[in-house]
């Protein structure tokens, strides 16, 4: 597969280079994405603050392109989906249920209202706080949930009135290629550009000019280097890092009632989620029990390619 362009200023762009994306399934490389140059990311940050200023002047407009960009990814689903399975991996269910939990962000969030607050309104005074969009948005999204969590910045942004230029994985950079590709007649050119390429393309957009706010899911690690980068011209930032998650049994608890919670809180999507749990806290007469229900139910889950349908 070589057919992957990106979205820049509402169009299809090949990439200079190339990298391959390897299926986790096989180990093999399956797909080819483009790796996006300097100059190409000038082009999208270009383009993204230029559509910024007829963008954020019409809530109702902005609202009813979220409601367009959930219609637009309902009626691909079953192109994406494979997609995002042989890329990241998961079973083609689950690659299809993080597409509809995309579609479903989309609209619930055409539905927030922007608040107006008022901080004092008396015979003297009326104070407003009115909030106003920052401009570009770049936005970095992680391997386990490509296009989920690629939205959850997506849709946020482009109601609050920004625009965003989004850098995918390199793990994963297929599926939300093709989303930026789909949302293409959703969204007015320039509004949302989608690039693709290694590292160094994230730390270009984190100290781009052009962009005001940074919005990053990821490594504690690399969230550092976000911030650092950030820092020299006081880009806002928002960091989404790893978690340390617990889970604490107790002693009037039944084994064999939580062993499946626990185990599919562990090792849903294998594990690669923030808040899958990492240690778990059992008092010890319960230590035993508990092992062998997980075990047990360990050794009936079939771990395997993901469009296979009994992984």
């Amino acid at each position: 597969m070589s057919d992957f362009t990106m979205t820049i200023d509402g169009n299809s762009i090949a990439g200079e280079l190339s990298f391959g994306v390897i299926n986790p399934a096989t180990g093999q490389v399956f797909a080819q994405a483009p790796a996006c140059s300097r100059a190409q990311l000038d082009a999208a940050m270009d383009a993204a603050s230029r559509a910024f200023r007829p963008w954020k002047r019409d809530a109702s407009a902005r609202r009813a392109a979220l409601v367009a960009c959930a219609d637009a990814i309902k009626a691909r689903l079953g192109e994406l989906a494979p997609f995002l399975t042989q890329e990241q991996g998961k079973p083609l269910a689950r690659a299809t249920e993080e597409l509809i939990g995309a579609a479903v962000w989309f609209q619930y969030t055409a539905s927030l209202e922007i608040p107006l607050e008022v901080v004092q309104d008396d015979a003297k005074t009326r104070i407003e706080v009115r909030r106003r969009p920052y401009g570009v948005v770049g936005a970095i999204t992680p391997w386990n949930f490509p296009v989920l969590l690629g939205v959850w910045k997506i849709a946020p942004a482009l109601l609050a009135g920004n625009t965003i230029v989004l850098k995918p994985s390199p793990y994963t950079p297929l599926s939300t290629l093709k989303l930026g590709e789909i949302l293409r007649d959703a969204l007015p050119a320039g509004v949302l550009n989608v690039v693709s390429g290694n590292d160094q393309l994230g730390a270009w957009i984190t100290s781009h000019p052009a962009v005001r706010k940074v919005s990053f899911t990821g490594s504690v690690a690399t969230g550092k280097k976000v911030a650092a980068a950030c820092a020299p011209d006081l880009k806002r930032m928002t960091l989404e890092l790893g978690g340390n998650d617990a889970a604490i049994v107790l002693d009037d608890v039944d084994p064999q009632q939580v062993a499946e919670k626990l185990f599919w809180g562990a090792f849903a999507n294998s594990g690669q989620i923030c808040g899958a749990i990492k240690r778990l806290y059992v008092p010890e007469r319960l230590e035993q029990p508990l092992v062998t229900a997980l075990a047990k139910i360990a050794q009936g889950v079939k771990v395997g390619d993901g469009m296979q349908p009994d992984t």
